[in-house]
């Protein structure tokens, strides 16, 4: 034991002031026993220990005995203040009322608040900071508006200037290669810089970049061109390629840092319910923004010329950049200063970061504990069996009819907005891991039949088509819900100084991904080859979830610390 504290209920010294102010400073600093006779006292076998620091004491009564103060010469010369001696019928009379080593841990962990299993599942689902959650949705749903109707604004005005798919084409390439070599640049720039100013200058960037681009249009629409070629060697379009390049950049990175860093701050690193429902409200105002834009913008083209919707579109990115603003201030003000963030690096370092940030950033990513679970969310990219591009034009070729095919589209945006409900319960229900194994299982499971529906050669038919489609809509279930799970256990398993590089690295992979897909698609450009690119689309589905369950069967110590396995 430490140290003893007695007090007045255990021992009683008479104490009291003499008339005299003269005191006397005793420092006891190493008298580790108490004198009963002449022989040593111990209770219960352990040693006890009188301190008493810079305390004014005046003793009216010492108990003195002679025979005892023969007996430590030592002690009476090195001590330079008296000794107490105490009498033996105090201690037989007056027995001590102190606690064991035993009793007072049992004590302490008796007077220790410990939280209940229900008590426990209520915290884990209350976010640390709720009123800064909600700022940062109002924020989301704000930029992420503006964002998708731009993603559908542009090509539609691209598309108008001339029937080839050529341009849109173009700078689709050029964004996506921007992403793969960009992004781990940015992401390394996005950890070294505070979180607040650099989020608020990105937004800056990016409705820079959306401004030149609606101006770059609206000048090409004021000189059109009959050529597709001629339009491509336009300088207009030379500014609008690398425009959207730094647009499609920057959203990348203010996606990143709300997904991966901002929405764990503010929900709670050790609070796994509350984080999965942020996840799933986030990707809810994802797909909400989605639909939102491009059914606004389709409005407005259908009722106002080309040059109406563009000025409409810039008119309402400008209002929106300060509304954004003040909402992050808004949500770092409500979660107490949380997002803040202070520099740790000299330009010196920076220098040598920007040159290696590409290299580094695959480094760390590859290096990263949770690397299996996101090669799985990687592999997913590698997908034709999902509404796009690739889809669109396969159902075309078949005759069918366009309202199906958009149909077909609105069906798979409705089960990812049930995915981000269904994904929350699985957490709740299943945990955080094996809710990512369920929803890729799944997927895998329908997309095998749906594949197998196809090689049977009956979607000549409508009905057997019908039954295809909806194999695939239902599979979407199980995509999203590891899309929202998947997020959560890379938000939990990066640390937060590495989240944004890692983030956007991971961004730059599944890219990368696409681009193989498409690469691959041009050379099996004939739609007879689509059942090729659906068996590679099901190897894809099938080896995610292979990867993910024997990550989950095979954790090594570190992924252990860091999940329930």
């Amino acid at each position: 034991m430490g140290g003893l504290i007695m007090s007045q209920t255990l021992l009683s010294i008479p104490l009291r002031q003499p008339p005299s102010s003269s005191s006397l400073r005793h420092r006891f600093s190493s008298c580790r026993w108490l004198n009963r006779g002449s022989a040593p006292l111990r209770l219960n076998g352990f040693n006890s220990r009188c301190s008493i620091t810079n305390t004014e004491v005046q003793f009216d009564q010492t108990a003195t005995d002679e025979g005892v103060q023969e007996d430590l010469p030592d002690v009476a010369s090195n001590c330079p203040v008296p000794i107490i001696h105490l009498k033996s019928d105090i201690l037989e009379t007056e027995p001590f009322n102190l606690l064991t080593e035993g009793t007072y841990v049992d004590s302490l962990l008796t007077a220790l608040p410990v939280l209940s299993e229900e008590e426990q599942t209520a915290l884990a689902a209350t976010p640390a900071h709720p009123a800064g959650l909600y700022a940062l949705y109002a924020s989301s749903f704000a930029g992420g508006l503006v964002e998708q109707l731009w993603n559908f604004a542009w090509p539609a005005a691209i598309a108008l200037l001339h029937p080839s798919l050529q341009p849109v084409a173009v700078i689709g390439f050029f964004t996506k290669l921007a992403v793969v070599v960009g992004g781990p640049l940015v992401g390394q720039l996005m950890d070294y810089f505070p979180r607040v100013p650099a989020y608020n200058c990105l937004n800056l960037v990016q409705a820079t970049a959306h401004l030149l681009s609606v101006a770059m249009i609206i000048r090409a629409h004021t000189v059109p061109s009959t050529l597709a070629s001629s339009v491509l060697i336009r300088p207009w379009f030379f500014v609008l390629v690398l425009a959207g390049s730094v647009e499609r950049l920057s959203g990348l990175a203010l996606g990143v840092t709300v997904e991966r860093d901002w929405i764990v701050l503010l929900a709670g690193p050790n609070r796994p319910i509350a984080l999965a429902e942020a996840n799933a409200v986030l990707n809810r105002i994802d797909l909400v923004c989605e639909i939102a834009g491009a059914s606004l913008f389709g409005i407005l083209l259908s009722k106002y010329d080309i040059m109406t919707c563009l000025k409409f579109t810039a008119g309402l990115m400008t209002w929106t950049v300060p509304v954004v603003l003040v909402l992050t201030w808004l949500t770092n003000k409500l979660s107490s200063g949380v997002l803040n963030r202070t520099k740790s690096h000299d330009a010196e370092v920076t220098v040598k970061i920007g040159v290696g940030a590409i290299k580094h950033g695959w480094m760390e990513y590859l290096q990263q504990p949770v690397l299996p679970a996101s090669l799985a969310y990687v592999l997913l990219y590698f997908n034709v069996l999902m509404p796009g591009g690739l889809m669109t034009a396969f159902l075309t070729q078949r005759g069918l009819n366009p309202s199906i095919v958009g149909g077909f589209s609105g069906l798979c945006a409705f089960m990812g907005v049930a995915a981000t409900f269904i994904s929350a319960n699985l957490v709740r229900r299943l945990g955080m891991l094996k809710a990512g194994a369920a929803g890729l299982i799944f997927q895998a499971f329908l997309l095998t039949i749906a594949v197998a529906v196809y090689w049977s050669g009956s979607l000549s038919q409508q009905t057997p088509l019908l039954f295809f489609l909806c194999l695939i809509v239902l599979s979407r279930l199980g995509h999203m819900s590891y899309d929202v799970v998947g997020t959560q256990i890379l938000q939990t398993g990066i640390p937060s100084s590495k989240a944004n590089l890692i983030g956007t690295t991971e961004a730059s992979v599944a890219s990368l991904a696409e681009f193989v897909m498409l690469g691959v698609a041009i050379i099996a450009n004939d739609v007879s080859h689509f059942g090729f690119l659906a068996m590679l689309s099901l190897f894809s589905a099938v080896g995610a979830a292979w990867m993910f369950c024997r990550w989950l069967v095979n954790p090594t110590e570190e992924q252990r610390s860091l999940f329930s396995f």
